[in-house]
């Protein structure tokens, strides 16, 4: 049985497209055994992967280097006996854990110069994979073996419906209205996330309309959720802040529409296969775009100064957000939700 081992990415969204390199590998060879080794504040979206055999949290954090902890991990590794290892980060001290685990083949792009650490490295070609998730797959191929860049698996992750009721009952929620989830935070900074006050327009409509809304982030985006829900008098259920990884995502599960920055979850609620609503300023969808069938991008087109990929706006003016409408909003949201042949309301 072969025993694979995934050096996996940091960030919450690439975690999310890293399942379709899973699902691939689980294709190619139906009875592999994968492990992943990644940071423990992701290990939330590794339980709900079922193609994952087993987890390792990663103890250096990401940026740290450590030489001598990597080693004796990497050392500690080699009772596992590896056949392969993918290595998904692009940096050079992502590959010396499995080089000090001795796994005989040690797959991943050039990156850093990783000669060597890898033995097994393609060199990439950025028109023929523009996409991140494109990168990752094409790795479950041998270097020498073409395969079509749009035919990757969608990320699937696996909701369990005894998980959800005991969440709802323990944040207090109910099920009698349908739910718009609201996700106004963006880890990167202030140019990927559209203005509170457009989330807060969106999320009136719909309560007008009979709806209830959910509010979901982290610590660091509560401040935005409260600002939403003080803006829609506290008529929304805001949880930012409030729940662990896991329970966002098995909360986010129950929505009918998930309204979103581009955020890690944007890519969690893509991965549910939620109908979708991403809003992109300053980013673009083209590297990183949600992975689902029932997702409507949202940007401003023909402006000039985007995709700046910068964190705050360099001009000022910030006209990649501010003149995204929350009508344009609504409007996706009725397209999405309303089934072919009726008029929306």
């Amino acid at each position: 049985m072969k025993r694979i081992l995934i050096v996996a990415p940091a960030w919450v969204g690439d975690m999310v497209m890293t399942q379709s390199l899973l699902i691939k590998l689980k294709q190619i060879h139906p009875n592999v055994l994968i492990d992943v080794l990644a940071p423990s504040w992701v290990m939330a979206i590794l339980e709900r992967m079922p193609e994952v055999h087993k987890t390792i949290a990663m103890p250096i954090t990401h940026g740290e280097f450590k030489l001598k902890e990597r080693y004796r991990l990497g050392k500690t590794l080699r009772a596992e006996k590896y056949d392969q290892a993918f290595v998904l980060p692009n940096s050079w001290k992502s590959a010396l854990i499995p080089f000090f685990a001795k796994i005989p083949k040690r797959t991943g792009w050039l990156g850093e110069m990783r000669y060597g650490l890898l033995n097994d490295w393609r060199k990439l070609n950025e028109a023929q994979y523009p996409k991140m998730v494109q990168r990752f797959v094409a790795l479950a191929y041998d270097g020498d073996e073409s395969w079509t860049a749009n035919d990757y698996p969608l990320p699937a992750l696996t909701i369990k419906p005894s998980q959800t009721e005991i969440k709802v009952k323990q944040y207090h929620l109910k099920l009698d209205k349908p739910i718009l989830s609201i996700c106004p935070g963006a880890a990167f900074g202030p140019a990927k996330r559209w203005p509170t006050r457009y989330f807060a327009e969106v999320a009136k409509k719909k309560i007008q309309q009979g709806w209830q809304v959910w509010l979901f982030g982290s610590s660091a985006d509560k401040i935005f959720a409260d600002e939403i829900d003080g803006l829609t008098q506290h008529q929304c259920h805001n949880l930012a802040g409030k729940t662990t990884l896991a329970d966002m995502v098995d909360l986010l599960s129950l929505s009918q529409v998930v309204l979103s920055n581009d955020s890690g979850p944007m890519h969690i609620a893509a991965s549910l296969h939620k109908p979708l609503i991403a809003l992109y300023g300053s980013s673009s969808a083209e590297f990183t775009p949600p992975l689902s069938n029932q997702v409507i991008i949202l940007s401003v087109p023909d402006l000039s100064c985007r995709p700046c990929f910068q964190r705050e706006c360099p001009l000022g003016h910030m006209k990649c957000l501010n003149e995204l409408s929350p009508e344009m909003a609504l409007a996706a949201i009725d397209k999405l939700i309303t089934p072919p042949g009726t008029i929306a309301s």
